[in-house]
């Protein structure tokens, strides 16, 4: 996973690669369908990828069934970096993963990488922001290093500075809260952000007690207090 984070693409294929292979002290059928993402991002070759999709499509014709929202993300992932389509990366991402912020965040780095390469240069900074802030609040270093320079290339610079009254929340909290000031919907915020209406909720029921109000109306006030 370091070495994909790196762009060790031909390292980490190898890698994981142990974890498919029947022969490999390493196998393991369950670890596979978490792993087939990585996979996936690690395969660049022609023969690299049809490997991927052979790993693939074994996987979700015996997971067909599952309920597993983390195998449902991961098989749903691997087939948007192999399909390299638009439509199988906003079908995963309408799968909410409030428990693996992490995966989330992978997608959203893809996604706005596989926009960024497509000249959708405005689009494509939205996803990649969310991806940097995510990274950064896991402490996933070699992954922000990763989202922070597809955004150089997408032409935007930095991290904003948060001012001392917003410290207590967190970089999604903080974008969620700056949305919401502007009288946008839980729906509507998540449809920008790639997440519920119901997490947007749960996240502002989180954000009124550390700003010290109750109500959405009153973020507009805390904002321009805050400097926003």
């Amino acid at each position: 996973m370091i070495g994909l984070a790196a762009g060790r693409h031909a390292e980490a294929f190898a890698c994981v690669w142990r974890v498919f292979d029947p022969a490999d002290p390493a196998h393991h059928p369950y670890l596979q369908t978490i792993a087939i993402s990585t996979l996936a991002g690690a395969a660049v070759s022609d023969e690299e990828r049809a490997v991927a999709r052979d790993a693939r499509s074994r996987l979700a014709e015996s997971a067909a069934t599952t309920t597993a929202r983390l195998i449902k993300a991961n098989l749903g992932f691997a087939h948007a970096l192999l399909a390299d389509a638009e439509a199988p990366f906003r079908s995963v991402l309408d799968l909410d993963l409030p428990r693996d912020p992490f995966t989330r965040a992978r997608i959203l780095l893809a996604y706005g990488a596989w926009l960024r390469r497509r000249r959708r240069v405005m689009e494509s900074r939205a996803p990649l922001r969310i991806a940097r802030e995510s990274f950064a609040s896991l402490g996933a270093q070699p992954w922000h290093e990763r989202a922070c320079q597809e955004l150089r290339s997408a032409g935007e610079g930095g991290t904003q500075s948060v001012p001392a009254d917003w410290d207590l929340l967190t970089p999604q909290e903080l974008q969620i809260a700056q949305l919401a000031s502007t009288g946008l919907s839980n729906r509507e915020i998540g449809q920008q952000l790639y997440l519920s209406h119901r997490t947007i909720g749960a996240h502002l029921y989180k954000i009124y007690p550390k700003l010290g109000i109750s109500s959405r109306g009153q973020l507009r006030e805390k904002l321009q207090l805050g400097g926003w």
